[in-house]
């Protein structure tokens, strides 16, 4: 199962649990998992919100439902920028993420942690953004890792020599959250 689905059926949600599809019956019928039954049949839909919870409730190991997201790094020193991103991309349930403040910090992250996607502030303490995705662009292990500038002190030309440089977008700050959540989801191609 390459992505979690929105909604699953109760064999589905055993999968993911690792237990009976009968356990999953169960709860769901005592009403401790939450979903709905499919008009005119007997069959049960579950929600994958209330799954998350219901797995969490019973302190289940998430690795089933973390195995789908995709992994993004988001580097910037700006903590309030950065605690923003996490709080909305946490709650949008498809990423798994991680953190850095700094070009030497986000080098250590992307070895540790591959991310599908780095969100990446320009002005970093330490180095411009542009080096950043150059070196990143120059390893192959990470040729497929995408890359979203985010700045508010870049002119036109500068945008042109980032994504020269290997971003695949350029969102400039101060930004619309949902319009970021927008360019992830398009440069990451999910629905």
């Amino acid at each position: 199962m390459d992505k979690i689905k929105d909604l699953l059926t109760t064999g589905e949600a055993a999968d993911i649990c690792n237990v009976s599809q009968q356990t999953i019956i169960r709860c769901f019928d005592s009403g401790r998992l939450t979903g709905f039954r499919i008009p005119g049949s007997r069959f049960r839909r579950i929600p994958r919100e209330s799954l998350i919870k219901f797995m969490r409730d019973n302190n289940m190991p998430m690795d089933g439902v973390e195995r789908g997201k995709k992994k993004i790094l988001i580097v910037d020193d700006d903590a309030e920028i950065v605690e923003l991103m996490v709080d909305v991309l946490s709650r949008d349930g498809r990423f798994d993420i991680r953190t850095a403040s700094s070009g030497y910090e986000a080098g250590i992250v992307t070895q540790q942690f591959g991310p599908d996607l780095v969100i990446l502030d320009y002005m970093l303490p330490d180095v411009n953004g542009n080096i950043v995705c150059q070196t990143i662009r120059r390893n192959p292990e990470y040729k497929n890792t995408r890359i979203i500038i985010v700045s508010g002190v870049v002119n036109e030309s500068e945008i042109e020599g980032l994504l020269a440089a290997g971003a695949e977008a350029f969102v400039r700050k101060p930004f619309d959250i949902v319009e970021l959540v927008d360019n992830i989801a398009g440069v990451l191609q999910l629905q």
